[in-house]
């Protein structure tokens, strides 16, 4: 940051109010030639000085970082809902956050070399993230803890709640005043919880950044040595609003290693590459207490930009000297669990109108820069000319139009995709910049305008999958000429609660008029005049211009409505009491009253859509850009089916016009009596007991050399111990049972766990019930001479490392060690081989000399399985 001087100046936006705007600047650039031959660069300074001279002082013009929002301009057009990111995130209700998770530090032992990063955002009393990882399996569990390492609150990751992968998205609701404070304190530790560290593999602290509201493009470093566990770092980027010019905040852990201390500072090199070549490369001096790292990149090219929107361009920071390290990762757009939306009405125009018609979008931008979009209109005067995305005009007679989506619209839908938008764009689509216009014959400037806004993730997964439902004045009954407009997301979840989002814009200020939800359930071949059923449920009052919720106790009626498309959601004002806009509600279901299903759900073999829903559907799925044409039918996104080719024993899916079948896989059946149906893929256990085992199990409770554990439906031979299973719980490690073959009963106690002498054991594996003290790790020293590039490379087994040619016997939690498999290293490579018994019965009786192989004698394997086991042996004990 030292090279980088920003100043807040006093000023006031577009509707008079004061605000601050900062300018920075880059100061190397105003540094003076030094006047000797063999000037220095000290350490903490950015120019260059003679010996026993000191740094100059220097004055700097301002360098523009926010761009000034046209205050001076004339406005004779409607500007009143313009939203800037700024004012975004100054709402008092809103507070974003950042958090960098790497593998450590204290007190958790850096395992891993997987890196993440996660963004939150605040809202009222919920926390709301997106986190994006990399060289991480996917997390099961996402954990909050406090500083003592408390655990407050655990969100469980569902595998189709990301928009794509390497991204999981959340919601802790209703956090408490205490943990806010936490959060505000930043004191709140996030933890990605995953099957091979169930500790959490990655942490990181939560911390406010002034830089999270601007950033539009991100990336994440990994370390380009695998073995620097423990070392990751990302990076925030945005482009300066009038110029070409490049900000980026780099920040990283583990970077300098611990024991790399010679000097206070050490010399960082930050470079921009594109396919391996250098484009842009800065130096600066960093310190272990601070890491952080911020500069400025003048004027980029065109070239330049269009990479960086495209993600073909990297970042690298490494560290020079005899500890040098590297991190680097790919520059992308940024990546979030957010929705880019907007609703189109005739009051945000830029000359209103009131119609009644609405527009609704929804896009997404890629990382490889495209821009994919759908636009539907409903309710238009007259035909629609145009579909355009646009910036702030200047003025009324100045549109500034990017991209014309025109041809692309057909039967009030624009769907497609902007391949080549500019690093420009993309900056100020993120930054809530853009617009959308619809004009028609009537109104050839504009009918219908909408500015694009991110819509905080929600939990919500229609938003991902289907396109909102638009609701008009021209849908109401009689119709309303309104210059407002909305739109909404429902669905049924599996317990046939609804869930719901609704989004307005074109009402004005709230006290203009309460605003109320309602769905309403008509009759099927209703017509204008005809009085509709009173299935009428109210949803949510609200205020400002978005509403969200869950009803849990919808009716018959309405749930049939809904499953055939004749429900509508409508949206009253005081205004309009009998509703100002209105949209149809189709959600096929097999819902009745009381939140259950009618039937237990298809099976996968049988998972196909329902004749009448094709039939119904058949229109609105071929306008559909996401749905699949497989096998002569139509599939809608996210359905899966039974192909023609095999019904049985495999299964389809539709993603995004792309339909992926994979064969059933059957899973190990832990029973004697196994049936196949015929009309199944995979065999299963028989239920009903022959007579045979009922008489069996009889015999067993009657008789006093044993005993029957209801458990597990097992018997015991007299004086058995065993781990219990009691289902669901399943095994129980933390008890042992034995049975007394005198009495047969069954008697169970609590496993005793030993006292153990070390400061932080460990649980070896999640179901054991007692923790151990973890096994000591070899020290640097007694592999300092194997990790020289002139010596045979060492192996990592565990949590252990072992020496070229070093031989052992591995162990594998909860087992143990595994005496009959034998492990060795080969230059940093694992080998392991079970030793090798005679496959057929052998003449010598059965003995316990060779617990390996219990059948036979030692002396009876094979000769050249004895030479393999006696030459393994010889070899271990030479090293």
């Amino acid at each position: 940051m030292r090279c980088v001087i920003c100043h807040c100046e006093p000023q006031r936006n577009h509707r008079g109010k004061p605000v601050g705007k900062v300018n920075c600047k880059n100061m190397k650039q105003d540094c003076p030639v030094p006047a000797c031959p063999r000037a220095t660069l000290l350490p903490g300074h950015c120019c260059h000085t003679c010996p026993k001279e000191k740094s100059p002082a220097l004055r700097f013009d301002t360098l523009e970082y926010f761009q000034e929002k046209e205050d001076d301009l004339d406005k004779p057009y409607n500007d009143r809902s313009y939203l800037s990111s700024e004012g975004l995130a100054r709402d008092d209700a809103r507070t974003e956050f950042v958090a960098l998770l790497t593998s450590g530090p204290e007190p958790w032992h850096p395992t891993s070399s997987a890196v993440a990063k996660a963004r939150f955002t605040l809202l009222r009393s919920s926390l709301l993230f997106s986190i994006s990882y990399e060289r991480l399996g996917r997390p099961s569990r996402v954990r909050f803890s406090d500083p003592e390492g408390n655990v407050l609150f655990e969100h469980p990751v569902q595998r189709s709640a990301a928009p794509e992968d390497g991204m999981l998205c959340g919601m802790w609701r209703t956090v408490s005043k205490a943990n806010v404070q936490l959060l505000r304190r930043e004191q709140l530790r996030v933890s990605l919880i995953t099957r091979a560290q169930p500790s959490g593999e990655v942490h990181g602290h939560i911390l406010k950044h002034r830089a999270l509201f601007a950033e539009t493009f991100g990336a994440i470093l990994t370390s380009s040595n695998p073995l620097h566990l423990g070392t990751g770092g990302m990076a925030m980027l945005t482009l300066s609003d009038t110029e070409n010019n490049l900000h980026f905040i780099l920040m990283a852990r583990g970077l300098l290693e611990p024991g790399a201390r010679e000097s206070p500072w050490v010399p960082l090199r930050v470079r921009i590459l594109h396919q391996g070549q250098t484009l842009r490369e800065v130096h600066a001096n960093i310190t272990v207490e601070d890491p952080d790292f911020a500069e400025v990149l003048n004027d980029l090219s065109a070239q330049e930009l269009q990479w960086l929107v495209q993600g073909q361009l990297r970042i690298v920071a490494e560290t020079e000297g005899r500890h040098a390290r590297q991190l680097a990762g790919t520059i992308t757009t940024r990546r979030s669990c957010d929705t880019i939306q907007s609703v189109l009405c005739g009051a945000d125009a830029l000359l209103p109108t009131k119609t009644g018609a609405v527009g609704s979008a929804k896009l997404a931008l890629h990382e490889n820069g495209t821009l994919e979009y759908q636009v539907q209109v409903v309710g238009t005067a007259s035909e629609v000319v145009g579909i355009t995305l646009e910036t702030k005009p200047r003025r009324k007679s100045k549109r500034n139009i990017l991209f014309d989506m025109t041809p692309s619209y057909k039967d009030g839908l624009a769907w497609g995709a902007w391949q080549s938008p500019s690093a420009r764009d993309a900056h100020m689509l993120l930054q809530n910049e853009l617009f959308l216009n619809v004009a028609t014959k009537d109104w050839a400037e504009g009918e219908l305008r909408g500015q694009i806004i991110s819509l905080p993730y929600s939990g919500l997964l229609a938003r991902y999958t289907e396109m909102p439902v638009a609701l008009a004045g021209q849908l109401v009954s009689p119709p309303v000429p309104s210059g407002a407009g909305g739109h909404a997301w429902l669905s049924l979840d599996e317990h046939c609660h609804l869930h719901y989002e609704i989004s307005v814009a074109g009402l004005g200020r709230p006290s203009d008029g309460t605003v109320s939800a309602h769905i309403h359930g008509v009759a099927e071949l209703g017509e204008m005049g005809t009085r509709p059923h009173q299935h009428k449920r109210l949803l949510k009052g609200f205020y400002s211009t978005e509403a969200q919720g869950v009803v849990k106790d919808l009716d018959a009626d309405l749930l049939q409505h809904l499953a055939q498309g004749t429900a509508f959601l409508q949206v009253s004002t005081k205004a309009h009491p009998n509703g100002e806009m209105r949209g149809r509600v189709h959600i096929p279901n097999q819902c009745h009253a009381g939140g259950t299903r009618l039937a237990p759900g298809e099976s996968l073999g049988q998972a196909e859509l329902s004749e009448s829903t094709k039939t119904r559907d058949l229109e609105q799925l071929k306008k559909d850009p996401n749905s699949c044409f497989f096998e002569g039918q139509h599939r809608a996104h996210g359905s899966r089916w039974a192909p023609d080719y095999d019904k049985k024993c495999s299964i389809c899916s539709c993603q995004k016009r792309t339909v992926i079948c994979d064969p059933i896989l059957c899973q190990p059946l832990n029973c004697t009596h196994q049936v196949h149906p015929e009309e199944l893929c995979c065999p299963i256990c028989e239920e009903k007991k022959t007579e045979q085992e009922e008489l069996k199990l009889e015999r067993a409770r009657d008789s006093s050399e044993g005993c029957y554990f209801d458990g597990d439906k097992t018997w015991r031979g007299s004086g058995t111990r065993w781990h219990p299973v009691v289902p669901p719980f399943g095994l129980i490690k933390c008890a042992i049972c034995t049975c007394k073959g005198t009495t047969g009963e069954v008697h169970c106690e609590k496993v005793q766990c030993p006292r153990l002498t070390c400061a932080n054991p460990v649980r070896a594996s999640p179901s054991d019930c007692c923790k151990q003290c973890p096994a000591p790790e070899r020290s640097v020293p007694e592999l300092a001479d194997s990790m020289q590039a002139d010596a045979p490379r060492s192996c990592r087994f565990g949590r252990r490392w072992y020496l070229n040619n070093e031989s052992w016997h591995p162990s594998v939690p909860p087992f143990g060690e595994m005496k009959c498999i034998l492990c060795w290293c080969v230059s940093g490579e694992t080998h392991c081989q079970r030793q090798e018994c005679p496959p057929s019965a052998c003449a010598s009786p059965a003995t316990r000399d060779n617990p390996c192989c219990a059948k036979c004698r030692a002396l009876d394997a094979p000769s050249d399985a004895r030479e393999k086991v006696q030459d393994a042996k010889v070899e271990s004990r030479s090293h």
